[in-house]
């Protein structure tokens, strides 16, 4: 593939009921917002079809706006918190994310503090909920969290006796992706999913995280993160990204 968004638009494109075939569902989501930017058509589809699914919150989220002192960092977790589960249920998810807490900007790799730590966790986690498939962010999307959450995810299943199918979803690659943070040939299988009928739901989703969103409701630290117009377009397309390593 060539670091254009061109390849992503035109990978297959699946229809909506393959979403159910992937059973149950766990999703790891590096920070609050990934879950329905990445893959919140996925969850809709999987929720109205009946399937479980559980979704992860790796980091605490406080790094979106550092400066704030109206929202010092325990307020800007429980904000960013509280708009993930008014996310998932716009998506139809009933059980509460299990949040990890990890330090925002700080996600372990591996050979650091805390790596194997948070591992074991997810692998305790995927011990418990059995999912059929994991979710996670490709291991090369281009912001440090997302590549760390990703050999997290990889380290959990490792030690798993019947690791589930690993599906890679796309954030930041749509458009900050270099040639080398792309699949090589070979590498992975790459394919849309059709998410035109819950597209609604999706956007709900992101329009929840409203933090992120301009004009935001965190107003005293004009540095802080916003989603701009260019990267929600990316999201407001009637498909999913997705990538399985070969």
């Amino acid at each position: 593939m060539s670091s254009s968004a061109f390849d992503f638009y035109t990978l297959p494109l699946r229809p909506a009921e393959y979403a159910a075939t992937l059973g149950t569902t766990v999703v790891i989501a590096p920070h609050p917002d990934d879950e329905s930017l990445g893959c919140g058509g996925l969850i809709a589809l999987l929720r109205q079809a009946a399937v479980s699914v559980h979704v992860v919150l790796i980091s605490d989220g406080t790094m979106s706006h550092p400066n704030s002192r109206k929202f010092p960092p325990a307020a800007r977790q429980a904000l960013r918190e509280a708009e993930l589960r008014q996310a998932l249920v716009e998506l139809g998810v009933e059980a509460p994310p299990i949040c990890l807490g990890l330090p925002d900007s700080q996600v372990p790799s591996e050979g650091q503090e805390y790596f194997q730590d948070a591992a074991a966790q997810l692998r305790t986690l995927f011990a418990a909920t059995k999912p059929t498939t994991v979710l996670c962010p490709w291991r090369r999307d281009p912001h440090p969290d997302h590549r760390a959450t990703s050999g997290l995810v990889r380290a959990a299943m490792d030690g798993l006796p019947l690791p589930p199918r690993l599906l890679e979803y796309v954030v930041w690659a749509w458009e900050r992706a270099a040639p080398t943070d792309l699949p090589q040939p070979g590498e992975a299988v790459g394919w849309r999913l059709d998410i035109g009928s819950v597209l609604g739901l999706k956007q709900r989703a992101i329009a929840a995280h409203r933090s992120q969103l301009a004009p935001g409701i965190i107003d005293d630290d004009p540095t802080g993160f916003m989603l701009s117009s260019e990267m929600l377009a990316h999201f407001a397309h009637p498909f999913e990204a997705y990538l399985e390593v070969m």
